[in-house]
């Protein structure tokens, strides 16, 4: 079922919508209540001006326009005077609107931007298997669309809270000129607003339905864009374009829609105070006829109708981006209603030591599909060993290092460090402890230096020694501006090995007790990994180290070996005693130095 029939099936009531729309208002003007209270002072100034200069223009046709035009009286020091009321009034109304202004934009502003840091902070204290079921693209456009959208309501917000004081007002005003002019401008107005909250809230559904199915056009972008390399490898632009096609056709189709709806309905509004002010005319005219009101009295009550052609279209505006910014702000609360967060002990008050013993406690593991990925894992590793895990595809090698570094839990048993269970460690405090480098590491559109310090205040001379252990110097002449060259969305500029070593060098300058290389130098030359694991053993580090390994060059620089197989730790121990008494470990080495072989020949002849 698509997003649009979701959501048409199960389309809410006005009242619903209403009280949802009032719910979200003061949940934002509670963040900021003092910008808020600024700028509906300014509306309240300008409504107050709107008042004043209906009065003003009445008062000066009544004293001025019709006794010197009728009357024949001498203008004298009228005009002056007239002229010193108007811009009094105008400069009144200045103040207002500057003032609204300036405090709504600083209103809108902060709130979308406190709601992307609440909407990030939180993301990042989900669990992964959440994210496992979120693509980043859709994550991205609730981000960035939904906040916007969602926050949109507080722009006319001020304006109309100041256009209702205006219509309370404007009610008052005409009433107490004449009864029937009341009448007519109650019955009139009431029709006006009563046509904008229905044409709002009929557009609920379509303004809920366009958001998620922009999540699904940014969603299917952010695949094709992420997987560009792969998408030409196997040539399949064509198939790509199709489905972004497809689905922004959709998009178009609904915000099409929705704006030709938007359209007849303000074609609609935007019409009436031209016709409640005739009615009123031809009524005011003949009241004034019969000597009921004065005609200064009926310009005064016209020109307030035609005053309040805008800021009603106001009022219009927000009720309809109440239903709007609600539909938008429903994705942003279901990330932040989401409750599978990961939970951390307290902060340990004791020393840290060099290194750090490792201990895993009957593990067992197992993804969404249910399918034990890990059974009954045990493995005990003194601290300040480097430690080669080996195993066939599959054997459940990067799922025991992302456990190690507590990114997923067990779903049964413990893994300790120093006896500590590392659910028990603070959010702070486990990430000083446990550095982990995958063999696809994210890095960043910034420099190399950037990438590396990630904006810690680290001395020169630490980031260079990091530098220097992950091999990142060995390159770092051959870019263009050195540590200071820009390399790109997820470091497109780099090769894959540099990429690894510019990561491996991020986890190196925390200086981690226990560091976990999920076949992070896969992609480096074997040499060169030869050389960068030497430099990590003489570097005197301060950390247990363990590394997913398949090239035997690289598992004979280690102290210990676990090997594993279908999720279980075969054997543990060291290289000279696995390959004399596990068959199974001498033939997957093997089988891998004669795939190397293989490749090596494969890209000679290419």
């Amino acid at each position: 079922m698509t997003a649009s029939t979701r959501h048409d099936a199960d389309a809410p009531r006005l009242g619903e919508v209403f009280s949802g729309g009032m719910r979200l208002i003061r949940q934002f003007v509670r963040w900021h209540p003092w910008s808020f209270a600024l700028a509906v002072f300014g509306a309240a100034l300008f409504v107050s001006a709107i008042l004043a200069s209906a009065v003003v223009v009445g008062r000066v046709t009544d004293l001025v326009i019709i006794p010197v035009l009728d009357g024949g009286e001498e203008i004298g020091n009228k005009v002056t005077l007239s002229v010193l009321a108007v811009m009094a009034v105008a400069l009144w109304k200045a103040v207002g609107i500057t003032l609204r202004r300036t405090a709504a934009s600083a209103l809108q502003f902060r709130t979308r931007a406190d709601a992307r840091e609440k909407l990030i902070e939180h993301q990042l204290r989900l669990q992964l298997a959440w994210h496992d079921r979120r693509s980043t693209g859709d994550l991205l456009s609730v981000s960035e669309i939904d906040t916007q959208t969602g926050t949109f309501v507080l722009a006319p917000l001020p304006y109309a809270t100041g256009a209702s004081l205006l219509l309370i007002g404007t009610i008052v005003l005409v009433f107490a000129t004449h009864w029937i002019l009341g009448v007519i401008a109650l019955i009139g107005l009431s029709v006006l607003v009563s046509i904008d909250i229905r044409g709002a809230f009929s557009l609920f559904t379509d303004f809920e339905a366009a958001q998620y199915e922009r999540g699904t056009v940014s969603e299917i972008a952010h695949e094709s864009i992420d997987g560009a390399l792969t998408v030409k490898a196997l040539g399949r632009e064509a198939e790509e374009t199709e489905r972004f096609r497809a689905a922004s056709e959709i998009l178009q189709t609904r915000l099409i829609d929705i704006g030709v709806r938007f359209a007849n309905f303000r074609a609609i509004v935007e019409s009436l105070p031209a016709a409640i002010n005739i009615v009123i005319l031809v009524a005011g005219a003949i009241l004034v006829g019969d000597g009921a009101m004065s005609a200064g009295q009926l310009v005064t009550v016209a020109y307030l109708i035609t005053l309040m052609a805008f800021p009603l279209q106001l009022i219009g505006f927000v009720i309809f981006e109440m239903a709007h910014s609600q539909a938008a702000w429903t994705r942003v609360q279901e990330i932040l209603d989401a409750d599978e967060t990961i939970d951390h002990g307290s902060l340990d008050a004791r020393p840290m030591v060099d290194g750090a013993g490792l201990e895993s406690k009957d593990v067992q593991f197992s993804y969404a599909d249910g399918e034990p990925v890990l059974t009954d894992v045990q493995f005990d590793i003194p601290a300040g060993r480097t430690v080669a895990i080996v195993g066939p595809t599959a054997s459940g090698k990067s799922t025991l290092t992302m456990l190690l570094a507590r990114l997923w839990d067990p779903s049964d048993g413990a893994i300790h460090i120093d006896g500590r269970d590392l659910r028990e460690f603070a959010r702070s405090e486990l990430a000083l402890e446990v550095a982990y480098v995958s063999q696809e590491s994210f890095l960043f559109d910034d420099t190399v230096w950037g990438n590396v310090t990630l904006g810690s205040g680290v001395a020169d001379e630490d980031v260079l020694r990091a530098m220097r252990l992950a091999g990142v110097e060995r390159f770092i002449t051959e870019l263009p501006a050195g540590y200071d060259t820009q390399i790109g969305e997820r470091g497109a500029t780099l090769s894959g090995g540099q990429r690894q070593r510019v990561a491996l060098a991020r986890a190196l300058l925390r200086r981690p007790r226990v560091l976990v290389l999920d076949d992070a130098t896969s992609a480096v030359d074997p040499s060169v990994e030869t050389e960068i694991l030497r430099g990590l053993q003489g570097a005197e580090l301060p950390s247990t180290i363990v590394i997913v390994a398949y090239r035997r060059s690289s598992i004979m620089l280690t102290d210990e070996v676990v090997f594993m197989d279908e999720g279980r730790v075969v054997a543990h121990g060291s290289h000279e005693d696995l390959l004399a008494t596990q068959p199974g470990y001498e033939r997957l080495l093997r089988a891998y130095e004669e795939d190397a072989v293989r490749r090596e020949e494969e890209e000679g002849q290419s």
